[in-house]
């Protein structure tokens, strides 16, 4: 799909101006996304996905537009797998519930520029280099295997080596300072512990929401090993491939609201995510050999495995 240079700085620019307006007109005050208000969001989000699915069809043709919709059903299925872990991370650091949109947005500005760089030199990597393709599919064949067998709940934030490194680097307070990620030095009351570094130039402590938030880059780090080789599973276009993610990123914060609260109820959906990664793991390798697998045989696979997990995870647990 040949993409004009004034495509990417439109998309680029829509983005840019749905995260100012949601932090700065939407939410620019903290408070507690309830599930009525996180539902529609939710929905709102899909709805955009699914409108840029069909202009894509539209303008480049049923094969990018059915590669477009693979890769955004791979990301938000994922997502809802990462939702977990950012649980498990506002937990840990005791996150009050109405800064929790405030760190999932800067979370999500990070993860869209991280992404953006990986898919960049993914691509320049498949182009190069072509044994390439069978170490990403090894990562997904092992990461879906990993996944099938690991428990998210096992995940320890304090033994993570990024939060480690930059709290030996950056003094943080003992307590949050409202939505503050840093605060001067001569705003902490002396009672209050502080790791044991310098202010930053003389004068800067960072807040426990600065560390949530690196938590959470980190973590989408992780995911990110995942998500774009199997995306580049899918297909090789980088339009197609970073505006897939970036919708299924920006859904991810109404996403973690209205779903937080229920994810003990998808008890398949890791098994049903692992058999996808697995399956596009072996369609690199099936490509490279054999000739591309048709987006046709791909989106319905991945659709049916994903539905299937879902819709037995909430049978299983119904009476929850």
């Amino acid at each position: 799909m040949d993409v004009p240079f004034w495509a990417w700085a439109a998309f680029v620019a829509f983005v840019a101006l749905m995260i100012f307006l949601d932090l700065a007109v939407l939410h620019r005050h903290a408070k507690v996304i309830e599930f009525r208000e996180a539902a529609w969001m939710s929905l709102g989000w899909v709805a955009l996905a699914l409108i840029f699915g069909v202009i894509v069809w539209m303008t480049g043709g049923a094969e990018s537009g059915g590669e477009y919709f693979a890769g955004y059903l791979i990301e938000k299925a994922l997502s809802v797998d990462n939702i977990f872990v950012f649980a498990l991370i506002f937990t840990y650091f005791a996150v009050p519930a109405e800064y929790q949109h405030r760190v999932l947005v800067w979370g999500v500005i990070g993860a869209l520029i991280m992404r953006g760089i990986f898919i960049f030199l993914g691509a320049e990597l498949l182009e190069a280099w072509d044994p390439i393709v069978y170490v990403f599919a090894a990562v997904l064949i092992i990461t879906g295997i990993r996944m099938a067998t690991h428990d998210n709940s096992e995940m320890d934030p304090s033994k993570n080596v990024i939060l480690r490194a930059f709290r030996r680097m950056v003094p943080v307070t003992e307590k949050f300072h409202g939505a503050k990620f840093w605060v001067r030095k001569e705003e902490i009351d002396q009672s209050e512990a502080v790791t044991d570094r310098r202010p930053l130039f003389g004068v800067w402590i960072a807040t426990p929401l600065l560390a949530t938030v690196v938590m959470i880059e980190s973590a989408d780090l992780v995911f990110a090993i995942d998500s774009i080789p199997a995306i580049f599973a899918i297909t090789t276009d980088t339009f197609i491939v970073f505006t897939s993610n970036a919708f299924a990123l920006l859904g991810l914060r109404a996403l973690y609201f209205m779903l937080s609260g229920a994810m003990e109820r998808f008890v398949y959906l890791q098994v049903g995510l692992s058999v996808v990664l697995v399956f596009v793991g072996l369609k690199f390798i099936w490509g490279d050999l054999f000739g591309k697998v048709p987006i046709w045989v791909s989106l319905p696979f991945i659709a049916i495995v994903v539905g299937a997990s879902i819709t037995a995870s909430l049978l299983k647990t119904r009476e929850r």
